[in-house]
């Protein structure tokens, strides 16, 4: 270990005993105010520096070079969704003169100046790395991006043909003057401002051209032998420009790009079809207010000048950029050193989970108690086997499901489908809400409608974010409720990109609720008692609070106590003070937080006992879970639900507790505690909320990268299945599949097996 948490203790024989008879002590005179803007880290800035940890992996020479293009254009994109949605919102607030802060005492307006420098840095660094870092490195594999006039004459030539024949035709030059005002310039696309000149000396003439997304953006050109040559489409479009104005000369073309306030405004208590509401609101978005302008470094000032006067840019979020525009475009890079294993990610196929190893039949596995998966290590097929299954299943009566993200091509969504064309009774809670994805959740709510399955859009004001499947199937003569509860979409491709842990289980308690949670969702009523979940915004801010305090009396009571909190995001002050009254009562806690962290750890007599760290690594840490001591009952929750004010009051989430002392221990002691033994991805918070990379040891024996470790776990558990399946049925073999042989049956008999007396009889039943 890297020191920086307790080893979790062994649960072989845990103490099973309840809460002792006699009260727990009463919290301390509150001493130390624990509502100051000091103790809070902004939401906006903790999440800049998230995104830095990306970045950091792109600049890390450890990482293989496909892996670190891979992470520069994530880094972009995050920006990217960062400013469409929380800038913008800033922004808005500042507009309408908002004077409440966060807990941090921070004002809209201080925010985003804090935000403007810290991404100018960011965008420089971004840019270093690219042209710095990067390109070098492709140049020493043979791959090159080259500008127009560094090619030779001929392949000059060449691209002059390609942009007459190829490009000229769809672009449309758009002058700037009285008659020809600035166009609309679409979010996010790649556009150049053209500076003319006339015949006449006098003013510049300006222009504008959208380079066309149906095109590919790197195109390749002959370079030198073995060397993959390309030069960017914007590059071609610049050099070439001139044609399209004629009477003018070309002084220059450089390529800009506009972030536009990207948010859905729905009143959803006055909209009469919601559906139709989101898809109008989604196609307005392309014309949201800028939020923010990217220019090429090389823009002259009079062009930068009437980008910003046209679009209204605030001046702190006008970027001069080295590096190309749109840096998500360049991934096709990578396509011409796919072969080469040395410079990605060793591939893997996700492990069948022990528990399903051979078996035919899902349900029957479900029947012999709770299992456990952990994504993307061990594969989401049960997940749709179980769904396929149900769907063709005559004993199978009703599926209810909740959908807040799917892939394109869900085959969740088919089995659905399958299974109320069958006549069974399928609901399905589509969150059409869900960001970036609404068009998606539309298309897929038509066509379940449209097999038959009752869609329902989920509560008025709330985002439906738990997933949850239940299925109700009927055995000699009763019925049973099988229930699939996760941390991650019901999404078959994110499943094997995002860390996520998922439960099946056929307990009546977990049955009792599943079917009160989606009568909440169908009809608004909500049970009166529930067994096992507990739910938002029905009591899961309540109850995580109770359960830090309820640490906190264990601490001061002299019994075990300890939290360890694994999520995407901490951000919720009533939960933050309550870890900092925990610390003080002297509860050790660690908190795993892949991205917001608003907390301030290592305070003195605050948060002296209260440790973070973040793990950025080839997947993305998406779980939730968490472990209370609770007196030496250790207790297990995963759930939906970060520790965030959204997800508390705005949101449906569910928190399910793990009831199996396997999976508990499997949890405690595998998944949580490799996780703080991460030494080579994590990184720790400081006070002041920089992050330092957790020392890595220069031993490779003592280096403990966490996903490495779950993905060898998981194939070694593979690998033992396969070998008791072996030795269990040691004269089972898959069949081999021959090609068809023209020769007759005897001729293949006697070239295998000798001459023979006569053929086998043919019995269609054998084999």
């Amino acid at each position: 270990m890297d020191g920086s948490a307790e080893q979790l203790p062994e649960t072989d024989e845990p103490e099973r005993g309840e809460a002792p008879e006699t009260p727990l002590p009463p919290p301390p005179p509150q001493e130390t105010a624990l509502d100051r803007p000091e103790l809070f880290i902004n939401r906006e800035l903790s999440w800049l520096e998230f995104n830095q940890r990306v970045l950091d992996e792109a600049r890390n020479p450890s990482v293989p070079l496909l892996e670190r293009l891979k992470f520069l254009t994530i880094v972009q994109s995050n920006l990217d969704e960062f400013f469409m949605v929380r800038v913008a919102g800033l922004l808005e607030q500042r507009r309408e003169g908002v004077t409440d802060t966060p807990a941090d005492g921070m004002t809209p307006a201080d925010q985003l100046s804090a935000i403007g420098r810290r991404v100018e840095q960011m965008v420089d660094e971004m840019s270093e790395t690219f042209v710095g870092q990067l390109v070098p490195l492709f140049e020493r594999e043979g791959v090159v991006i080259r500008k127009p006039h560094e090619l030779g004459d001929e392949e000059q030539s060449r691209l002059r043909t390609y942009f007459q024949e190829q490009v000229y035709p769809i672009l449309t030059p758009l002058a700037l003057d009285p008659g020809h005002p600035f166009p609309h310039v679409p979010n996010k696309r790649l556009h150049l401002i053209v500076v003319l000149a006339g015949e006449e000396a006098g003013e510049p003439a300006f222009a504008v051209l959208q380079i066309p997304a149906v095109l590919p953006r790197l195109i390749p050109a002959r370079g030198e032998a073995d060397v993959a040559t390309y030069v960017l489409l914007d590059d071609v479009i610049a050099e070439f420009a001139g044609e399209l104005f004629r009477g003018f000369t070309r002084r220059g073309a450089w390529p800009f790009r506009v972030i536009r306030n990207h948010d859905l405004s729905i009143d959803e208590e006055e909209a009469e079809d919601l559906l139709e509401v989101i898809r109008a609101e989604v196609r307005r978005r392309d014309r949201g207010n800028a939020v923010a302008l990217e220019v090429s470094s090389s823009c002259p000032p009079e062009a930068v000048e009437v980008l910003q006067n046209a679009l209204h840019v605030d001046p702190q979020f006008l970027f001069a950029v080295d590096a190309p525009l749109s840096l998500p475009d360049l991934g096709e890079l990578s396509k011409s050193l796919r072969h080469r294993a040395d410079l990605q990610d060793v591939p893997f196929t996700p492990a069948v989970a022990p528990a399903f190893h051979g078996a035919e039949d899902v349900f029957a596995v479900i029947r012999e108690g709770d299992v456990l998966l952990h994504h993307p290590y061990e594969a989401f097929d049960p997940v749709v086997d179980m769904l396929e299954s149900a769907a063709v299943d005559p004993d199978v009566l009703a599926i209810k499901q909740t959908l807040y993200r799917t892939s394109g091509d869900s085959p969740i969504v088919k089995a659905l489908i399958r299974a109320a064309e069958a006549g069974k009774q399928v609901a399905a809670l589509v969150e059409i809400k869900a960001r970036f994805d609404e068009e998606n959740n539309i298309h897929w709510a038509r066509r379940l409608e449209e097999a038959g399955v009752h869609v329902v859009y989920g509560l008025v004001g709330l985002k439906t974010h738990c997933k949850v499947c239940l299925i109700v199937r009927r055995e000699q003569g009763h019925l049973r409720r099988y229930v699939h509860l996760g941390t991650g979409n019901y999404n078959p491709k994110t499943a094997k990109l995002y860390t996520d842990v998922s439960l099946f289980t056929c307990r009546e308690d977990f049955g009792h609720d599943a079917t009160a949670l989606f009568n909440l969702l169908t009809s608004c009523t909500a049970p009166a008692t529930w067994r096992k979940l507990v739910a938002a915004p029905l009591g899961l801010h309540e109850a995580t609070l109770g359960m830090i305090e309820r640490e906190a009396a264990y601490a001061r009571a002299g019994r075990p106590a300890r939290i360890i909190a694994k999520m995407n995001s901490l951000q919720d002050a009533d939960v933050v003070q309550a870890l900092y009254r925990a610390s003080q009562a002297g509860v050790q806690i660690d908190l795993i937080v892949r991205g917001i962290c608003c907390l301030r750890p290592g305070i003195p007599g605050v948060s002296e006992n209260i440790r973070v760290r973040s793990i950025v690594d080839r997947f993305l840490e998406h779980h939730r879970i968490y472990y209370f001591e609770a007196g030496g009952r250790r207790q297990v929750y995963a759930s939906s639900a970060d520790w965030m004010p959204r997800n508390f009051h705005r949101r449906v989430e569910i928190m399910f507790p793990f009831d199996d002392e396997g999976i508990r221990k499997r949890i405690i002691q595998e998944i949580l505690q490799i996780a703080l033994d991460d030494n080579v991805k994590a990184s720790t918070l400081s006070a002041d909320g920089s992050y330092e990379h957790v020392p890595t040891p220069e031993d490779e024996a003592e280096q403990l990268r966490s996903q490495s470790r779950f993905l060898q776990l998981a194939t070694d558990a593979q690998a033992q299945a396969d070998a008791r399946a072996r030795a269990e049925r040691p004269f089972i073999v898959r069949p081999v599949r021959h090609q068809p042989t023209k020769a007759s049956t005897s001729e293949v008999l006697t070239a295998v097996v000798g001459p023979t007396e006569a053929p086998p009889p043919n019995d269609s039943k054998s084999g």
